[in-house]
């Protein structure tokens, strides 16, 4: 295992997001030298510049939180965040086709998001709250077959939050070396740990700092 700090995805995506706030969250992702930040895109360029000199990376999202958006306009998002220096991107299904059952469109939409992002990292939010649990597994499936690098359980936006037993289910279907990211409702030391035992390579949580605590208590 890693050291638990370098799991952490450590998120403010609130869309009252200040400078101040940003400033925070970097501030914190410095001092315990987390994997990276997760931001809005408005606020890429502000966290490339706190980072500067650090080893964290600066993540967004696209087509967040309702994956509702045109596959042209999730390119757009993609090429905009990865100018602007972004180095992870974390990209929400449409969640519509999926349970439509039109997997091509799914595959389709991850796999040009994953071109738009060139050689980075791309996580796909399959909204597990959502999902069946076939659903989940065709969804992870797909992600990684078109390329994606993690699989991610939920936007923390719409309904559900990361359990051990979607991490689980995940885990089965994957493929290509792709990893999991467990994100929603992720508080203390406790339910991190026991997603990471489950298999998650990644903790998408606005409690970094928090979780680090509880675990050196």
């Amino acid at each position: 295992m890693k050291p638990l700090n370098k799991y952490i995805d450590h998120t403010n995506l609130k869309p009252f997001a200040t400078h101040a706030d940003i400033e925070k969250l970097c501030a914190e992702a410095r001092q315990y030298d987390f994997a990276s930040v997760c931001v809005n895109p408005c606020n890429i360029a502000l966290a490339r510049e706190l980072l500067a000199g650090s080893d964290v990376k600066v993540c967004t999202v696209i087509g967040f939180p309702l994956g509702q958006n045109t596959m042209a306009t999730k390119v757009a998002e993609t090429k905009d965040a990865y100018a602007l220096g972004c180095e992870e991107f974390d990209m929400v299904i449409n969640v519509g086709r999926l349970k439509d059952g039109d997997a091509d469109y799914v595959r389709a939409e991850i796999a040009a998001v994953v071109a738009a992002a060139g050689k980075r990292t791309v996580k796909v939010i399959i909204e597990t709250g959502l999902l069946t649990d076939d659903e989940k597994a065709l969804a992870t499936r797909l992600a990684c077959e078109a390329g994606a690098h993690f699989v991610k359980t939920c936007t923390g936006v719409s309904a559900g939050a990361a359990t051990v037993e979607d991490i689980t289910l995940m885990k089965a279907n994957l493929s290509n070396g792709a990893q999991l990211k467990a994100s929603a409702g992720i508080k203390t030391y406790a339910q991190t740990k026991a997603l990471i035992e489950a298999g998650a390579d990644r903790i998408g949580t606005s409690a970094g700092a928090a979780i680090i605590a509880d675990a050196q208590a």
